[in-house]
């Protein structure tokens, strides 16, 4: 599919099921909303216009046309994948296939055809993931995906200790209340077993803005992406949302009554221990290579 014929089918559903609203059908808005430049828009909205699924009204302004083809007669859950679901779902899979622990050699061409994507789709995806530390380019070979290695995690976390540490010290007087309670609120523990509790990793980055150090803020932009990634994966295990939740409100309860030195030991204890499902990833593969050694 080219990306004028997304925009096309994507388009085409939205104003079938009524939610594209008529002030978002001007070109650049179109143009801002898919990230792309007008030149896919305006011919995906020339055939829209051709086929009577948009008019123009008096004013030349786009609106909703008349007539609706069978081919976009669709509903919601077929509507087509945006990029960034198509991103998500990549993504996903390659941190899980890096948890493994193994490098290895992606190819664009079978990669696009395991996730019925383009060649330049899978492309764009394999650039972003490169810029979020999760593959590497090598050149007239393909892609290679990072392996997550206990080396890496332990001199990650050392560094994230000190920095974010530092950031705490560089902030604490700039951080406000009002700012501290919200944080507080989203990080909710679940009432009974069936709800999910409600995790909100925020406070992690407001910290580091707070402190306005740039070279902290950008040790965290170039390097910390991956270990998001990897961190966001592990927050679909149940026990480890629990437990990064509570953490995460002992230290804003501490922030909130301005005990600086509690806060401070109680971040790095977050830090360092917050990691049950990965460090047991870790230790079941250990251990299997040394049964394979023996």
């Amino acid at each position: 599919m080219t990306l004028k014929e997304y925009i096309k089918q994507d388009l085409a559903a939205r104003i079938l099921s009524g939610d594209e609203p008529p002030s978002s059908l001007t070109l650049d808005r179109l143009s801002a909303r898919y990230n792309v430049s007008i030149t896919p828009v305006r011919e995906a909205v020339s055939e829209l216009l051709a086929e009577g699924v948009l008019q123009r009204d008096g004013g030349r302004r786009l609106t909703a046309g008349q007539r609706l083809l069978p081919d976009y007669a669709q509903s919601e859950s077929s509507r087509p994948t945006t990029p960034e679901e198509r991103f998500e779902m990549v993504s996903q899979s390659l941190v899980r296939l890096s948890i493994k622990g193994e490098p290895v050699l992606l190819r664009e061409q079978s990669t696009a055809e395991e996730y019925d994507l383009s060649r330049t789709a899978i492309r764009q995806i394999f650039h972003r993931l490169a810029s979020d530390g999760l593959l590497e380019h090598l050149p007239r070979r393909g892609w290679r995906l990072r392996p997550f290695l206990q080396s890496d995690l332990d001199s990650y976390i050392e560094i994230r200790v000190a920095l974010e540490r530092k950031a705490l010290g560089l902030a604490k007087h700039r951080l406000l209340e009002e700012d501290l309670m919200e944080l507080l609120e989203r990080n909710r523990l679940p009432k009974n077993e069936q709800e999910a509790p409600k995790i909100e990793d925020g406070l992690h980055a407001y910290l580091i803005a707070k402190a306005e150090n740039s070279y902290i803020a950008n040790f965290f932009a170039r390097q910390g992406r991956y270990y998001e990634m990897l961190f966001s994966w592990e927050a679909l295990d149940r026990k480890a949302a629990l437990q990064a939740v509570e953490q995460h409100r002992e230290i804003l309860e501490s922030l909130i009554a301005r005990d600086w030195e509690v806060a401070a030991d109680r971040l790095e204890n977050h830090i360092r221990h917050n990691h049950p499902v990965l460090r047991h990833l870790l230790k079941e593969r250990a251990s299997s290579e040394s049964q394979q050694k023996e």
